[in-house]
């Protein structure tokens, strides 16, 4: 399948049914008078999250959506017929924004959510609302009002609790596969994770939050290198990141880099995530051996002068797999019990997130409007890496 994160499409809600003029003619009848009815108020168009959605293919081919219109007015006082609604469906954790005024629209994270895009035009009214005792014979109606249009983009974010960051091949995906049920692909390459995966991690009964892994970030990805900036998009909505390194690099590359040039690519992305809480995560341990390892991971906590949470682990052995885990639930829970108990604190959580996703929303049109300069400019360049549609294979 596909995985589409964005989309752009054309919504029309339905116009609304004209007025009907008509006078009552009957046998033996001589003062009829007016009957004309009302139009049908046009299709308005919905949007609403489903839980068995997880991409925006859908809306990449077909683009434009248009509700029905009402139906006018008759004789003998009848109105037109109501044009029926129409509902978009999309993942949960879409965003819908007015590409015209960049004005968010809706920002749905909860299944069933439902938001009326465009409003239907009204229907018109026939002659009968104009009678009165000087005008026994109105000829005057109204027509019904157009229905709304707009030109929408679609963002998909994941919902997750935790996101992992890394150079490819840290672990990110073998430790998602270890603490979850989800399989993502693993391989002894770079870029094996061309799309987010999430895993659902049960530590107990009724205790259970849910990991992004995203694909590799590499030096320079804020500009576009590798598979760019598109993902990290996906980070904005977590509590919580992980920073996976890896201490025994197989090309010899330092880790204390590592992790310098992931925070430097978070910083140039968005200020606001480079603010997020990260726990430094020390992985693949089993490849020093057992002598060595305090005093390797020792130097790299202590060149990096992280005084933030450390775990040495070992995703594809498992080794301190569970301790990471507990301790993360524990903090999700925390700050989840605080959000809920301090009002102060959950609306700066709210305007950071804010703050947030409009940088993120920022940084990745200004880097789409970059590269499509850079096509104009040269005909013969069609390498497109962050508008290029992804395959995965599961």
């Amino acid at each position: 399948m596909k995985f589409v994160d964005e989309a752009l499409i054309e919504i029309h809600a339905g116009k609304g049914g004209d007025g009907c003029l008509s006078f009552r003619r009957e046998k033996y009848i001589e003062f009829g008078g007016p009957d004309g009815g009302d139009g049908g108020a046009g299709g308005s168009v919905w949007v609403e999250a489903d839980n068995n959605l997880n991409t925006l293919i859908d809306y990449r081919y077909d683009r434009l959506f248009r509700a029905r219109n009402g139906e006018p007015g008759k004789g003998r006082q009848c109105s037109g017929r109501s044009a029926d609604d129409i509902t978009l469906k999309v993942p949960v954790g879409t965003t819908i924004i007015d590409v015209d005024s960049d004005e968010v629209l809706a920002d749905l994270t909860a299944n069933g959510e439902r938001v009326k895009l465009a409003q239907g035009g009204r229907g018109g009214l026939g002659n009968t609302h104009f009678k009165s005792s000087t005008n026994r014979a109105p000829r005057k109606i109204t027509k019904g009002t157009p229905g709304e249009g707009r030109n929408l983009r679609l963002e998909l974010k994941v919902l997750a609790d935790v996101g992992l960051l890394g150079l490819p091949n840290a672990g990110k995906s073998t430790l998602i596969r270890s603490v979850s049920a989800a399989k993502p692909k693993v391989a002894d390459y770079p870029f094996t994770t061309l799309v987010p995966n999430l895993g659902v991690v049960k530590v107990d009964r009724y205790r259970n939050f849910v990991m992004a892994d995203i694909p590799g970030l590499i030096e320079g990805a804020a500009e576009g290198a590798g598979l760019g900036i598109r993902f990290l998009k996906h980070l904005a909505r977590t509590r919580l990141l992980l920073h996976l390194v890896d201490v025994a690099p197989l090309d010899g590359h330092d880790p204390v880099d590592a992790v310098e040039a992931i925070a430097d690519e978070l910083d140039k992305f968005s200020a606001a995530l480079a603010e997020q809480e990260r726990w430094l995560v020390l992985n693949k341990v089993d490849l020093v051996p057992a002598d060595e390892r305090d005093g390797v991971c020792e130097d790299i906590v202590s060149r990096l002068g992280w005084d933030g949470p450390v775990f040495r682990i070992s995703a594809a052995t498992g080794e301190g797999c569970q301790e990471l885990v507990y301790a993360l639930m524990n903090a999700i829970e925390a700050r989840r019990e605080r959000e809920r108990e301090d009002g102060d604190y959950a609306e700066q959580q709210r305007q950071w997130r804010a703050r947030l996703e409009e940088e993120a929303r920022e940084k990745v049109q200004a880097l789409k409007g970059q590269r499509r300069r850079q096509r104009e400019g040269n005909d013969d360049d069609d390498d497109d890496d962050h508008d290029m549609e992804i395959i995965y294979e599961p």
